[in-house]
């Protein structure tokens, strides 16, 4: 048995390296391909010159919180600080394992600065800060309990870690957070604690509404996402790998603090029981102020970031948002998170990235991203946590990735100032016209100036779902490539479309595309999916963006939003006082918006939207089939109003 062990472990571990040293060759540093007078994206910065530290020493504490619970920390310096010398943290507090054990042999070759993250950690640590890495209460080593995320208690733990962190004597008193995901929530939240040494947060890839972010985008259960996640974390909060496969040879579970072993196994792990699984929460949830049944008390905007936004604005921190368009629905969170918090300093960026920001996922260039994440984390930090001018101040407070064009553009602001919305009527005959039924005749000379019915009819296919390489699988972790929907023109050849002629110029989509349709359902309630696409000469279609809507909550409310957002798109309370059932066949307007994109459709090809009831590989589905009535004509006319930047 030993020997079958030894032998697998001499046969994994070149792979693993191999697959490791590719990567890294891959993740080249970026190169704007256009000229210096042209380049539009975040400027470079040059950070290497400034690792005047080779070595870093790491240790593990245990810090005791105001009510017992033993927090579990790394803190990582830099091996040989000069004496007196006075450095700024960065804070990182996740739910995943501040850092894993390694199992022999692996652990003479491997460590937790290893992955990509490791190695930017690593980078910063090297050019003169600290980095403290926790696991919030009721997750890793650290013991507690938690009844769902980003509980009040975790939030105030951070406040108390930060009172240590500028306690110690290396410290020069600033203090900054980050994280992707979950930790970059916790860093947002870190900031509502208004300590007055935090100075600067980062926030990438994660939520700030946790209903329509995540938990019911659209008003519709995101099941694949809540089912999965949930069962994850029950892995890790067990001390196991939620995967099975080599990665098991590699790493034994959760990084004990050193020379407390006995508190994992005594404490952490059995507190660890009582935590709630948050899919079980999320289940019984229709409506924004719907409580989970697991604790009947409970509701999603408790623990949303937005709910909060007046304490991050109130304590004057700079937040630098950070996302990307294939990154779930967290594009449309890191907008609302820049449009809502009031500080001028206040920063947004977005790419062609999936959940993470390892893959550029461009259908014209994909791979790598090729971004360089370290450089624009230690460009912001450097100039609030050191007080260097890194230029960060002086460039414009948005940019973000033109798809198709591959070109980086910049802004002020959220849509781009020069936006305005070009409008596109669904026809007949799957047609799709920029003019309104009643004056097709007019402006096309082919089409019939007479409709054979005036509305388009399709059923729900709930067979139908948008595979395993979409923006939702990258939630979990489980999008392993950057070419997404790379099957999309086979899978959207069985759902209702509409084309629009092909393009005389060819046109920048930037913001956020807003439906408008009227239609009926033979259904009180269901879900619709709307898709845009762009096709090609040949006729091949790649995916552009996607919206999804439960008709349920349908209605445009007047009131105010819980934060601000691009004020043409329809708001939509998802509060339960304006829940509304359909009646079945009675013609209604439904109006929703897509998820942002920066896109530039090619002169000669049509724009084309699809629609569908369902989508089984990550929503829950809603009621039974239903069949649907899309209205098309003078009275009713349905559209799709794309934001357009003049070129």
């Amino acid at each position: 048995m030993k020997k079958c062990y030894l032998l697998a472990l001499l046969i994994v571990f070149p792979v693993l390296l191999t697959i490791a040293q590719s990567a890294q060759r891959q993740n080249k540093k970026y190169i704007p391909s256009d000229t210096a007078n042209t380049y539009a994206g975040p400027l470079p910065y040059d950070y290497k010159s400034q690792m005047k530290y080779k070595k870093i020493k790491t240790t593990s504490h245990y810090l005791i919180m105001r009510d017992s619970v033993k927090i579990a920390i790394n803190l990582s310096l830099p091996r040989n600080l000069e004496e007196g010398e006075k450095i700024p943290t960065i804070l990182y507090q996740t739910r995943y394992w501040r850092g894993a054990k390694f199992r022999w042999p692996f652990s003479m070759f491997v460590n937790n600065f290893s992955t990509k993250t490791g190695r930017m950690i690593r980078d910063a640590i090297r050019c003169g800060y600290a980095f403290v890495a926790v696991d919030v209460r009721g997750s890793g080593a650290s013991t507690g309990s938690r009844k769902h995320p980003w509980t009040a208690d975790e939030v105030q733990d951070g406040a108390q870690i930060v009172d240590w962190i500028i306690a110690q004597p290396w410290s020069n008193g600033r203090v900054g957070a980050t994280g992707i995901s979950y930790s970059g929530t916790t860093s947002e939240f870190l900031a509502t604690t208004q300590h007055p040494a935090v100075k600067a947060v980062m926030p990438m890839f994660s939520l700030f509404d946790v209903y329509d972010d995540i938990a019911m985008p659209g008003g519709l259960q995101l099941e694949y996402f809540t089912k999965n996640w949930g069962f994850a974390n029950q892995k890790l909060d067990n001390n196991k790998l939620p995967r099975r496969g080599s990665i098991r040879l590699l790493v034994k579970g959760v990084q004990p603090v050193k020379g407390q072993k006995k508190v994992l196994k005594r404490e952490a792990l059995p507190d660890h029981q009582a935590n709630l699984n948050v899919h079980d929460g999320v289940r019984s949830l229709t409506f924004r102020d719907d409580v989970s049944e697991v604790d009947g008390q409970t509701g999603p905007d408790v623990f949303s970031p937005h709910s909060y936004a007046k304490k991050i604005d109130d304590a004057g921190i700079a937040v630098y948002s950070v996302s990307g368009y294939y990154d779930g629905a967290y594009g449309h969170a890191a907008i609302k998170r820049f449009l809502t918090l009031q500080n001028p300093q206040n920063r947004l960026l977005l790419g062609p990235w999936e959940h993470g920001g390892n893959f550029n996922c461009s259908p014209f260039n994909p791979g790598a991203s090729g971004f360089d994440k370290t450089a624009e984390v230690l460009k912001f930090f450097d100039y609030y946590l050191k007080g260097k001018d890194t230029g960060i101040d002086k460039e414009p407070r948005v940019h973000y990735f033109t798809v198709g064009e591959e070109r980086w553009k910049a802004s002020s602001t959220w849509p781009p100032e020069n936006v305005s919305y070009r409008h596109f009527y669904l026809q007949a005959d799957n047609k799709l016209y920029d003019v309104q039924p009643d004056a097709v005749a007019g402006a096309y000379s082919h089409t019939p100036s007479a409709y054979p019915a005036g509305f388009t009819v399709f059923k729900t296919d709930t067979t139908f779902g948008t595979g395993t390489k979409s923006r939702w699988r990258s939630l979990i972790g489980q999008l392993h490539t950057p070419r997404v929907y790379e099957d999309w023109h086979e899978r959207s050849q069985q759902l209702t479309y509409f084309d629009s002629e092909p393009l005389q110029h060819e046109m920048e989509v930037t913001g956020q595309p807003i439906v408008s349709f009227y239609i009926s359902c033979s259904v009180p309630d269901a879900g619709l999916f709307v898709y845009l696409q762009d096709v090609d000469e040949n006729g091949k279609t790649t995916y552009v963006t996607e919206g999804q809507f439960r008709l349920l909550h349908r209605k445009v409310s007047e009131e105010q939003p819980p934060y601000k957002d691009d004020p043409h798109l329809p708001y939509h309370s998802f509060l339960r006082k304006d829940g509304s059932p359909m009646v079945p066949g009675k013609v209604e307007e439904v109006s929703f918006e897509l998820l942002p994109v920066s896109y530039l459709f090619k002169k000669g090809h049509r724009i084309r939207i699809s629609l569908s009831g369902a989508d089984r590989d990550h929503f829950t589905p809603v009621g039974p089939d239903a069949e649907w009535r899309v209205q098309h004509n003078a009275s009713w006319p349905s559209m799709i109003a794309l934001p357009v930047v003049p070129r």
